[in-house]
């Protein structure tokens, strides 16, 4: 394995040390981003944004990629640029609502949708995020991948199984990395989201643990994530453990509701 830097034609390996918590980090005077260490085809290509690299001024600095908050359009025009420039690919922007619409991936128009997959070299399943769950998917074979935007209220209500239903590949043929989100020591709710999950899933119970706020619950996104794809048959998980909320190098809205989203993309070379 090795650290990967940004090109012309995607992304190539370099020899150098993994980060923690699988991922490799790519730094260059222009940015400070990450890359999944994970077993995906060599074709495979994905890349998580942090907030370096852009031209956004506080609260939003510097490299945010989200144009539904309040920014300089000019600012996230010029962020979105940069990300193209650095990595080669077509980012496929959509318009997140917290659901569970899965569409193709296409880079000529915004979509309202929390998922995207494609088979086309070149476009990148892009979601954004600020604390919910970026999950990148792709199949062993090399041929497809996909992307899911998965708040509590997506995954509760299914948007992982609707992406795995949309990349149509048996599930021991699909690999998934979890992305940088909120950790289980910061993610605090209340019962009821409790409730919905463990009412799906019973195992669920072991990712809620009692928080110092009476009736309240620290929550494990990433372990109900692996729960929900385990029990659609994909058991070969990475990534993971990352904390949004503690991590500065992220935006989190729980921890500045007034900022910017980060970009979790992945594509097929060509």
């Amino acid at each position: 394995m090795g650290v990967a830097v940004a090109g012309r034609s995607g992304l190539a390996a370099h020899p150098a040390a993994p980060g923690p918590r699988g991922v490799y980090r790519v730094s260059t005077r222009a940015h400070d981003w990450l890359i999944p260490d994970w077993p995906a085809p060599v074709r495979v290509k994905a890349c998580i944004t942090t907030r370096s690299g852009g031209v956004s001024q506080a609260p939003y600095d510097s490299l945010n990629l989200g144009a539904h908050v309040e920014d300089d359009p000019v600012a996230v025009s010029k962020n979105r640029q940069r990300l193209v420039s650095q990595l080669g690919c077509q980012p496929a922007w959509l318009s997140q609502v917290h659901g569970i619409g899965v569409v193709r991936a296409e880079p000529a128009r915004v979509v309202e949708a929390d998922a995207s997959w494609t088979t086309t070299p070149t476009v990148a399943c892009t979601v954004m995020t600020a604390d919910c769950l970026p999950v990148l998917f792709c199949d062993r074979a090399g041929s497809r991948v996909a992307a899911a935007h998965a708040g509590w209220r997506g995954l509760a209500a299914g948007v992982l199984e609707v992406t795995l239903d949309a990349l149509d590949c048996a599930p021991e043929q699909v690999l998934v990395w979890l992305g940088p989100a909120i950790g289980p020591h910061s993610f605090e709710v209340g019962a009821e989201v409790r409730e919905v999950f463990v009412g799906a899933h019973a195992n669920a119970v072991g990712a809620f643990v009692p928080s110092a706020n009476a009736g309240r619950f620290l929550a494990d996104i990433y372990q109900l994530a692996r729960i929900r794809l385990a029990a659609r048959g994909v058991t070969a998980v990475h990534g993971g453990g990352l904390d949004t909320y503690s991590d500065p190098r992220f935006f989190s809205y729980r921890r500045a509701p007034r900022t910017g989203r980060f970009a979790s993309l992945i594509w097929l070379a060509d």
